[in-house]
């Protein structure tokens, strides 16, 4: 059935030429970002398409993901039927009966049944955003019950219904012989048979109602977030290899601008997340900020950058400047400054993300912008910039101080071609008085297994970690800098860290200043020697009652390591640690990354609060951390809890009390 062939070509070939100048005018925009390689490693790359984008192996994650599954791909067998559609409508002599009699019968099957399981999944979906839209699919822009979300369904629902309508039609005139294979289709003929003087108006009705609502979906497509159906599969192509966990390097040259102040200083894989963002919620479901009240949300920050584009980008290509700024006051396709500064880098965005969007990493491009463009930053930050540059360390204390938790102890200083360890004791580990409790606690382990290790002692400088993180790279720079050259001068090429940030920052960040290490945090590294009986432990630690373990983000989300506190936990209390409900890949954040540690929280929850009152729903005895961030959050958020019988001990300090 093809009704009016010339008619339905003409339309086709408008709605094709409408959609190819959408598309152009959209991804033209693309090509205003800076240059960035995504294309090294093609076969990992298209394996991860493979599992993320086809496999959808992050939307099923949520039990409501297995609907989109559904959905997605019926969209993608239903794209071969709707072809064969669009060019039988225009050439009524070519179509799918042309093939072999039995694929062309499966075919037909598949068409049917998927075009039910569709219905199903659209009717579903209707029904969870009308009557139990869950929380995260709203933002203050984008609306779970949005006329756009309902419009996009509705085309999906009308195409099912007319395609069982003008097949049902046809069988039911016995225009076909396909009705033992189209079943749902054989059904709706059963119903209209006993009105034979409509079918034929009803058949052509069904048919171009199809015809219609798939040549308005296709002009609607580009400028709808349904995009995303255009772009998500390659954005997953396109995704960062490996963990997004690092940000790229600063040339320090007279004349250059750092950071993003303006959509056209992203690169053109930060501007293709924005057209590829599903509008899902999940980054803003597992954000910290968002879950406590402040006013980041990663979902609307791609969706200001996608905004901005919008309405800056013609103007910037026929050499224009912006209209909307990208940093300033509160606006659809603009970021507020408290916005950027509200991010932990925790990186729960990122995990979340089913299209592999990079949120985090445009956030602290924007911080980069404040910080070294316009010198605008929390007033808290200024103390610890100048800190940072002066004595190496966020609270500006002498540098001979580093060694003051030796007193008790003979250690050793590192000696080039001797010592087979460092042992990075870092800033928190020198400084702070709870922290030095874990580095004593570490000592005592690498004592008692007989390692080799010594520390640098005066001479330590602090990582950088919260330096990079809040956008001053070029502090940053020089200490990393310093750091790689002193390393190098001492041939030191196998680190222990005590805290996650230090450990990240060793072990990727520093591999783009050429310095390749062994860093191994000290769960890691207590882990091992447990395991290859080279640290036995007197006796199991059992006064320290029940016990929860909390994963640090940097350690978990950002690099992988989640087992091994929990196996020395297990191995020196006799007990598999307690689980919180958010934990593993989906634990939630202490709220002192991102440089947060030295910032004040003026709105909302505070994060540790929120975390610690998970905690306590466990009914811990004793809460494990393996970070001394975590550590101090975790302590004070007890404090304000008033929850004073609950203590708090790092994995080493375990370790420690079982070679007592």
């Amino acid at each position: 059935m093809s009704p009016n062939p010339t008619l339905f070509t003409i339309l086709l070939v408008a709605a094709l030429v409408f959609f190819a100048w959408s598309c152009y005018r959209r991804f033209s925009l693309i090509t205003l970002g800076r240059e960035e390689n995504r294309y090294d490693n093609p076969g990992l790359r298209i394996w991860d398409m493979l599992l993320y984008a086809f496999g959808q192996k992050r939307v099923v994650q949520k039990p409501f993901g297995i609907n989109h599954f559904v959905i997605f791909w019926a969209f993608v067998i239903l794209l071969i039927a709707n072809l064969e559609f669009l060019v039988h409508g225009a050439f009524p002599q070519l179509g799918l009966s042309a093939l072999p009699a039995q694929i062309h019968h499966f075919l037909l099957f598949a068409f049917d049944g998927v075009s039910l399981l569709t219905l199903i999944a659209i009717a579903l979906s209707f029904a969870r955003r009308i009557f139990f839209p869950p929380p995260y699919l709203s933002t203050q822009y984008v609306k779970a019950r949005s006329p756009e979300a309902f419009l996009i369904l509705a085309f999906i629902g009308l195409l099912m219904l007319a395609y069982f309508g003008f097949h049902g039609a046809e069988i039911a005139l016995g225009e076909t012989e396909a009705a033992a294979y189209m079943p749902v289709s054989a059904l709706v003929a059963q119903f209209i048979a006993p009105y034979p003087s409509l079918l034929a108006p009803f058949a052509a009705i069904s048919w171009w109602i199809h015809a219609l609502v798939l040549l308005a979906f296709m002009c609607f497509l580009p400028h709808s977030k349904h995009m995303h159906i255009l772009t998500a599969i390659p954005n997953c192509f396109f995704q960062t290899l490996g963990k997004a966990n690092t940000q790229p390097r600063e040339e320090f040259i007279k004349g250059n601008s750092f950071g993003v102040a303006r959509v056209d200083q992203f690169t053109w894989k930060d501007l293709f997340d924005g057209y590829s963002c599903t509008e899902c919620g999940r980054c803003q479901d597992a954000c910290p900020a968002t879950n406590t009240g402040k006013p980041l949300n990663p979902r609307q920050v791609i969706h200001a950058i996608k905004t901005n584009l919008l309405q800056n980008g013609p103007l910037v290509q026929e050499g224009g400047k912006p209209v909307v700024p990208l940093i300033g006051e509160e606006g659809e396709g603009t970021n507020t400054e408290e916005t950027i500064w509200s991010c932990t880098t925790c990186g729960a965005c990122l995990q979340a993300c089913p299209v592999m969007i990079e949120q985090m990493p445009k956030i602290i491009k924007m911080r980069r912008h404040l910080v070294q463009m316009e010198s605008k930053f929390p007033e808290e930050l200024l103390n610890l910039f100048e800190n940072m540059e002066q004595r190496s360390n966020p609270w500006g204390i002498a540098p001979s101080e580093r060694t003051k938790w030796v007193s008790t102890m003979n250690v050793q200083t590192f000696e080039t071609g001797k010592t087979e360890y460092l042992f990075y004791v870092g800033c928190a580990g020198s400084f702070d008085s709870r922290a030095k409790h874990i580095t004593v606690a570490m000592a005592t382990i690498l004592d008692a297994a007989g390692v080799s290790w010594g520390i640098l002692g005066k001479e330590e400088n602090c990582c950088g970690d919260s330096l990079r993180r809040l956008g001053n790279e070029y502090v940053f720079d020089k200490m990393a800098k310093e750091n790689v050259r002193q390393f190098q001068e001492k041939g030191i090429t196998k680190v222990i860290t005590l805290c996650p940030h230090c450990f990240t920052t060793f072990k990727n960040d520093y591999r783009q200043y050429g310095l390749e290490l062994e860093v191994i945090h000290h769960t890691e590294f207590i882990n091992q020697l447990l395991q290859q009986n080279r640290l036995k432990l007197n006796h199991q630690v059992k006064e320290l009652g029940n016990i929860v373990f909390h994963d640090s983000c940097y350690m978990g989300r950002h690099n992988d390591v989640f087992d091994a506190p929990r196996q020395v936990i297990e191995a020196a209390t006799g007990n598999v640690p307690r689980e919180m409900e958010r934990s593993r890949e989906n634990s939630f954040c202490c709220g002192a990354g991102g440089g947060r540690m030295w910032m004040e929280e003026f709105s909302g929850e505070r994060i540790n609060l929120n975390r610690v009152s998970e905690a306590l729903t466990t009914n811990p005895d004793t809460i494990c951390v393996s970070c001394p961030y975590c550590m101090t959050m975790f302590e004070d958020g007890l404090k304000d809890k008033q929850a004073g019988g609950t203590k708090v001990r790092d994995v080493a300090e375990l370790v420690a009390e079982g070679l007592k």
